[in-house]
């Protein structure tokens, strides 16, 4: 699975409420969630999404409460992943479940800009700054867990594969 997106670049430290704001979680469905992902935060960046864009962050992505809507707004307003130095426990797995690619990385943490493009390889955890020509290591997500990417998360691949 290869992602490439233009990227939208956040500090460290950003918590499940700058990812979509504790007054929009009286509702789950994506679309609505989507529409106000990172208000708070930059209330501009939901408009200014394309369809495949990544969010690259410092250290502590996703901290504070463990609300799965977090990874949904995210999903939803058409991110394609997030790359970031290091990830609050309970949102690490919150994405997966959820269907939303992760990688850690330092290097492409620290490096890659606003505005640049970005190509992730899953297999592999090739990081390709394709604005800059540089290229980063992350974890590669293990087939299995790009089983539950592609299926759309946890639920959708045990309903796929005749669970529920």
């Amino acid at each position: 699975m290869k992602l490439t997106g233009t990227v939208h670049r956040f500090g460290n430290d950003v918590d499940t409420d700058a990812i979509i704001p504790a007054r929009y979680l009286n509702t789950s469905d994506p679309e609505h969630l989507g529409r106000h992902c990172m208000e708070d935060a930059d209330p501009s960046f939901a408009s200014r999404v394309s369809k495949g864009d990544v969010i690259v962050a410092g250290k502590n992505f996703g901290c504070g409460s463990s609300r799965e809507h977090a990874p949904i707004a995210i999903k939803a307003c058409g991110v394609s992943c997030v790359i970031a130095s290091s990830f609050a426990r309970i949102f690490f797995r919150n994405s997966f479940n959820m269907g939303l690619p992760i990688f850690e990385s330092d290097e492409a943490s620290a490096e890659i800009r606003e505005g640049d493009t970005v190509e992730v390889d899953a297999s592999t955890g090739l990081i390709r700054d394709l604005t800059t020509g540089r290229e980063y290591r992350a974890r590669p997500i293990p087939a299995f867990m790009q089983e539950l990417i592609e299926d759309g998360g946890l639920m959708e691949h045990i309903r796929k594969r005749g669970g529920i």
